[in-house]
């Protein structure tokens, strides 16, 4: 599992939307095995979608180069800002080009701080 494209709040940027992307590597026709556990523990249900990420590199590619964060004290690979960007860069929809300038804003602002 690889938390990827809206969780860019974790890292810090604001105004971003306030759900969280999970990218979860399974064989074709396996996706329904996840909605029907978030069914069973209770999450409200708006879609089957099962979409693959465009604009990244395979799953194992970009788990290899993820970030690991806390996200309900649980550790979690996270996709780094710059794919986050590159993602929502090649996804061309209105919604994400909206997004970018807080995304490339935040992330200049994170290599400025010092660790």
């Amino acid at each position: 599992m690889i938390i990827g494209m809206s969780a860019a709040i974790m890292p810090g940027a604001h105004g971003t939307t306030l759900d969280y992307d999970i990218w979860i590597d399974l064989p074709n026709r396996q996706h329904i095995k996840v909605i029907n556990i978030c069914r069973n523990l209770g999450a409200k249900i708006f879609s089957n979608q099962v979409v693959e990420p465009n604009g990244l590199k395979s799953f194992r590619w970009e788990k290899r180069t993820a970030i690991r964060m806390d996200w309900q004290s649980v550790e979690v690979p996270v996709l780094p800002l710059e794919r986050i960007i590159a993602a929502k860069e090649f996804s061309g929809r209105e919604k994400d080009i909206a997004q970018l300038p807080i995304l490339k804003t935040t992330l200049r602002n994170l290599k400025r701080s010092p660790k």
